[in-house]
């Protein structure tokens, strides 16, 4: 929102007359949303975890709220970026919904609401990608200010960016009467890491806890150690923004979030919707607006919650195709534990992550997560979960491992077929290692939420449920591909398969022309390689 000149010299006159009166721009708070990339909840000492050293992220878990049940809507990073930063599931954005494809424009993201309200938006690090925007003129996390570089790092695979200078450069451009919305994303703990740097660097593999998920051994612990090592280093630079802010007097007027995009880069984690694939981290402080801190929340929110809970925080207007539900009664409130009983429940679903089966073709699930159960459909089980040469899993130690011991149950836990639908009960099972599907005790809780999971997808217009998921299986990959049989070309609608969707829809009466404007513009285009 434009401020004319007159309308400062008036709040100073009434301010001097002793009236309270405050310009929007003070009142609204800045917000700061740190995000990292590849963290699972659980891996941040405020969540109990005891071999690392994460005193930013504690500290601010004791001044604000900390969420015990926050999701994301994707285990993999340029779709659930998408959806925090849309407000929506990841079946509701399109191709942004899936890895590496296009990022509409018509989607609304919360940066540039909050600019068009008179916020200063930008970011550092790692935006909203990979992918390409085809159609927008900037990234939808903001401008970018990655200018400054650091002369050394602790290990080889962490970034020399200097985010904490960046965010300082940011603060020193941004004009004085406007509130800021930044994003400062992590590029850690994505891989690659370096083998033995978080022993260099004083985290023992001796005292790591390997998830069960996996097989604990001396590679693994270190693996585990060396992922820590990053945490710690996304710790201390928010460490530093938040210094650079108490120096400036903005601190108790800044909302400061801490949070990941998606779970560990390790086997049956990332990539899958298990808990230490989309259960994460959420700690969000705000010395202003947070009446009561240090408490703990059970709710269920998800990710897509922030974009509402920013608007609200500004006193903008949500838009009313928002999924997410604003988080301000949580953080105004002054209870712990179940505050909102409706909250008892959220969603996640993944599409395709990189190219690892023939045409392209992504691992469709979806599911719901409850206080005890966590329910999977695999869409299309006849597909490969890791698919060709397990390449649906990012490289690592730990990975080539479980490759080299295939006949051990955790291996064919992570890279054998998986049926229709999957159970778990996290309270005797949180690393979901033993399917209740088939069990006949269970019958009525699978089938009561299955018929839950299904009633809210077809509430959010999701395709796979309403009966042309082959629309998702057509957007393009603009990242690199393999040489795999079938449609391989990195920059291209599947034609086959937007002939499928299209048939599919119009035999089902729904009419969808931005798609069709999107995939006829694509053919009069050359692939130019992915963007960063």
């Amino acid at each position: 929102m434009k401020r004319h000149p007159f309308c400062l010299f008036l709040s100073v006159s009434l301010l001097a007359l002793g009236l309270s009166f405050a310009s929007r721009a003070d009142d609204r708070p800045n917000i700061l949303l740190a995000i990292g990339d590849d963290i699972s909840w659980h891996h941040m000492g405020a969540y109990g975890s005891e071999f690392l050293d994460t005193p930013t992220f504690d500290k601010l878990a004791k001044q604000g709220v900390l969420f015990n049940n926050a999701y994301c809507s994707a285990p993999g990073c340029s779709p659930s970026r998408a959806a925090l930063l849309t407000g929506k599931y990841i079946w509701e954005i399109e191709e942004a919904g899936t890895h590496a494809a296009n990022f509409p424009k018509h989607l609304k993201v919360y940066p540039e609401l909050l600019e068009a309200e008179g916020y200063f938006p930008g970011y550092t690090g790692k935006p909203w990608g990979p992918g390409r925007l085809t159609e927008r003129d900037r990234n939808p996390a903001g401008p970018e200010y990655n200018n400054r570089t650091m002369a050394s790092v602790p290990a080889k695979g962490i970034s020399n960016k200097d985010y904490a200078a960046n965010f300082s450069d940011f603060l020193a451009e941004r004009p004085k009467d406007k509130p800021f919305v930044f994003w400062f994303g992590a590029h850690e703990a994505h891989r690659v890491f370096e083998q033995g740097s978080g022993e260099k660097n004083g985290i023992s593999p001796d005292d790591v806890v390997v998830p069960a998920f996996m097989p604990d051994t001396e590679l693994t612990r270190e693996d585990v150690a060396d992922y820590g090592l990053e945490i710690q280093w996304f710790d201390s630079h928010l460490g530093r923004m938040l210094d650079e802010l108490r120096k400036r007097g903005e601190l108790a007027n800044t909302i400061v979030v801490v949070t990941a995009d998606n779970g560990m880069a390790f086997p049956r984690a990332k990539a899958n919707n298990y808990e230490y694939g989309v259960h994460m981290p959420l700690i969000i402080a705000w010395p202003r607006g947070i009446a009561v801190g240090s408490r703990r929340i059970d709710d269920f929110v998800s990710l897509i919650d922030l974009a509402p809970t920013f608007l609200e925080a500004a006193k903008a207007e949500i838009p009313s195709e928002m999924s997410g539900r604003s988080l301000m009664p949580l953080l105004t409130s002054e209870l712990q534990g179940m505050v909102d009983p409706t909250r008892n429940f959220v969603l996640s679903g993944r599409e395709r992550h990189t190219h690892a089966r023939d045409d392209n073709l992504g691992y469709p699930i979806r599911a719901i997560h409850t206080i005890k159960y966590n329910y999977i459909r695999n869409i299309h089980p006849e597909r490969l979960p890791v698919g060709i040469e397990f390449k649906d899993v990012d490289a690592s130690p730990s990975h080539s491992l479980m490759l080299d011991n295939m006949d051990s149950d955790l291996s064919q836990l992570a890279y054998g077929p998986r049926p229709l639908e999957e159970l778990y009960d996290k309270e005797n099972d949180p690393y979901c290692l033993n399917n209740l599907a088939t069990n006949p005790e269970y019958k009525s809780i699978l089938e009561k939420l299955g018929a839950r999971l299904e009633e809210e997808l077809r509430k959010g217009g999701d395709p796979r449920i309403l009966g042309y998921g082959e629309i998702f299986d057509s957007y393009p990959r603009y990242s690199s591909t393999r040489d795999y049989p079938g449609f391989n070309e990195s920059g291209r609608y599947n034609p086959e398969y937007v002939k499928r969707a299209l048939e599919k829809m119009k035999r089902l009466g729904i009419e969808n022309p931005a798609y069709e404007a999107r995939v006829a513009f694509n053919k009069t285009q050359e692939s130019r390689g992915p963007s960063r």
